[in-house]
């Protein structure tokens, strides 16, 4: 079983918590996406973020120093956006290290694929940025199948606690012998499951850590998950769609 997960927008670096344990498997590729944005101007640079001044700025900055090969953070280490400060792994006890590094794979518009405890350094580009690298159109064209081929294992199975943005990456390589399992994390408005972005992260970091702490082999076992006001709903849920609700509650 493998689970995937989109990265985040923030990171940070630190070398003193914990060691990597290596490095990227697509780092060529990395370092070739990197050398093109390079070669772009800040103008343009600034365009494929789209973000702030004050973010394109660093970020430009940073673009010259980028060394991809050393003064590494561990990748589960480094985002620091909301899913992954609620699985907080800076308290993961050893054995949850080793479970994440076997059956979680963070998904990346620049590494690819990124085992948790893989070195990297911070940078921004997200996977629907319109990057034109090795003559394709887009990231998605230029990593093709090859993060689907990545992120499998012997199961076939995989647990989907990816954005759309990222889980699309997958999605479009699948096999009729492979089995995705998507979680949906939502609130009943009516007939219909509506995701709040920033709960569904939220839960979608839980359910890393809640999977962890159960050295969680069967998918059978996220239907227990009972965090942050979460349920499984087995009326809503199918064989490929687990779906949790959280009762709205009335401010």
């Amino acid at each position: 079983m493998r689970i995937i997960l989109s990265p985040a927008k923030q990171m940070v670096l630190n070398t003193d918590i914990l060691d990597t344990r290596g490095l990227p498997v697509f780092l060529e590729q990395a370092e070739e996406i990197l050398e093109h944005l390079r070669g772009l101007s800040y103008k343009e640079v600034k365009e494929l973020w789209a973000c702030s001044d004050k973010l394109a700025g660093l970020n430009y900055e940073r673009l010259s120093s980028m060394d991809l090969r050393r003064g590494l953070t561990p990748a589960i280490l480094s985002y620091d956006g909301i899913a992954f400060k609620y699985m907080a792994p800076a308290v993961f006890e050893y054995g949850q290290f080793d479970y994440v590094q076997e059956h979680l794979r963070i998904l990346s518009g620049f590494y690819g694929v990124l085992r948790p405890m893989d070195g990297v350094a911070p940078y921004r580009l997200e996977m629907q940025a319109k990057a034109k690298i090795g003559g394709a159109k887009d990231l998605y064209e230029f990593w093709g199948d090859r993060l689907y081929r990545e992120v499998l294992d012997k199961s076939r199975l995989i647990v989907n606690l990816a954005s759309k943005e990222y889980s699309r990456c997958i999605e479009k390589y699948l096999r009729p012998e492979d089995t995705f399992l998507t979680c949906v994390f939502g609130e009943p408005e009516g007939d219909r499951v509506v995701q709040k972005g920033v709960y569904a992260k939220m839960a979608r970091g839980e359910m890393v850590r809640f999977m962890a702490e159960r050295n969680a082999e069967d998918p059978e076992e996220m239907k227990q998950f009972d965090r942050l006001g979460y349920r499984f709903d087995p009326g809503r849920s199918e064989e490929r769609d687990y779906v949790f609700i959280r009762e709205r509650t009335e401010a």
